[in-house]
């Protein structure tokens, strides 16, 4: 017991710090700086198919995974998730469970660091040694980035690109990192996600398993189909706008 509260304040810490810099430095909000064309990850998807993803950060803790893949089984969804080093090296069979119940796994780093803090040797590091984990251990071949913290600047997004990796971040924030309770989560995500989001959600939130399944029916209830995050970005000669929507060129 005293093993799980140690990783989980260390998880909880690391996501605190993260909501602490996406407030002070709202990133998919800012333009151009200077005569420089900023890059922007993708944030949602501009698509006329009845479809959103579902994507979950695993940075601490595995308590409630199993839970959470039943009932993705249940409700026949697929869905991403974004797996840090620290988090797979404490459970290695936990990420092979979920390469075998057909999710998509994305990279989350190997020791979950403020990317535009690193230099372009120490983020290509952070990526091939997360990939290579992740496919030493379950097979599968990563081909999306989510940052930790949300934390990228252009240096992160062109080296991301050059290594083969679409950086993603989401637009629905479920905060169930929080410890907000099933209903708040339902509430939360239920008022904003449509069509061509991306909602975050964390394999470990304390709550998350409780508010899957309303939430999963009622998505269902709207007509909008969950899929994993590669299956709804668009394919082909596309561009991210100021606000981090991916849209196709016309």
């Amino acid at each position: 017991m005293l093993v799980f509260t140690i990783s989980r304040r260390r998880g909880k810490l690391l996501l605190a710090a993260a909501a602490l810099l996406l407030l002070c430095r709202p990133y998919h909000l800012l333009q151009s700086v200077a005569s420089e064309t900023r890059l922007v990850p993708i944030y949602e998807v501009d698509t006329e198919r009845q479809q959103l993803a579902i994507s979950f950060d695993a940075s601490w803790g595995a308590e409630y995974t199993p839970a959470l893949l039943d009932i993705l089984d249940q409700y026949q969804v697929k869905t991403t998730f974004f797996l840090v080093n620290i988090w797979l090296e404490d459970y290695p069979d936990m990420a092979r469970e979920i390469a075998a119940r057909g999710h998509e796994i994305g990279l989350h780093s190997v020791t979950h660091p403020h990317f535009s803090q690193l230099s372009d040797e120490q983020i290509i590091a952070e990526l091939s040694g997360n990939d290579q984990l992740i496919r030493e251990l379950t097979g599968y071949q990563p081909r999306l980035f989510r940052p930790p913290y949300g934390d990228y600047n252009n240096r992160v997004i062109e080296l991301c690109a050059a290594q083969g990796y679409k950086c993603i971040q989401w637009s629905v924030d479920s905060l169930d990192w929080q410890d907000l309770s099933a209903a708040q989560i339902v509430e939360r995500v239920m008022k904003k996600a449509d069509a061509g989001d991306i909602v975050l959600f964390h394999n470990n939130g304390l709550h998350t398993a409780e508010a899957l399944p309303l939430i999963l029916e009622q998505l269902q209830r709207q007509g909008l189909e969950v899929v994993p995050v590669s299956e709804l970005l668009l394919d082909g000669d596309y561009y991210v706008d100021n606000n981090g929507v991916q849209r196709r060129n016309k």
